[in-house]
């Protein structure tokens, strides 16, 4: 099954609502050093609500410990970016796919999106708006990979 990997996540309800999502979806959550709040900040807990002993969550110190991590585990790292050039819809997913997604404010860094083997973006009509909120980012990337993997 694909894994969700948010790379210095900023904003707690955010990062609550994808392990919210991750839990009802048996999804793995990883989480990339060094994060904008505590694991135990009240806000991410909340936004969590009593989901979080479902959450399959892993933390990892940094990129590295990540990549280290990972690559012992097999699989594709795919980049969501506004400025990707593949449509988030066109993309052949596999089953062991690593879901990589930026911080709110800055987006995956450029030393991250070389090393994936896919950009991916979700489109905006609306040229004033920069970009989908994270939780909402997430949630169509995992559900677009689960219809095409069958597990919807």
């Amino acid at each position: 099954m694909v894994r969700v990997v948010l790379v210095h996540p900023q904003i707690p309800p955010n990062t609550g609502a994808i392990a919210r999502t991750c839990a009802a979806t048996e999804t793995e959550l990883h989480l990339i050093e060094p994060l904008g709040f505590e694991i135990s900040d009240r806000y991410l807990k909340r936004a969590g609500l009593d989901y979080w002993p479902y959450v399959k969550l892993t933390c990892h110190s940094s990129w590295e410990a990540f990549v280290e991590f990972s690559q012992a585990q097999g699989g594709r790292w795919v980049g969501f970016s506004k400025s990707g050039k593949t449509n988030y819809i066109q993309h052949a997913y596999e089953a062991d796919d690593w879901l990589l997604f930026g911080c709110e404010t800055a987006g995956l860094p450029p030393e991250i999106m070389e090393a994936c083997s896919d950009i991916l973006q979700i489109p905006i009509k609306q040229p004033k708006v920069r970009s989908f909120n994270l939780s909402v980012s997430v949630a169509l990337g995992l559900f677009e990979a689960r219809r095409q993997l069958g597990e919807i």
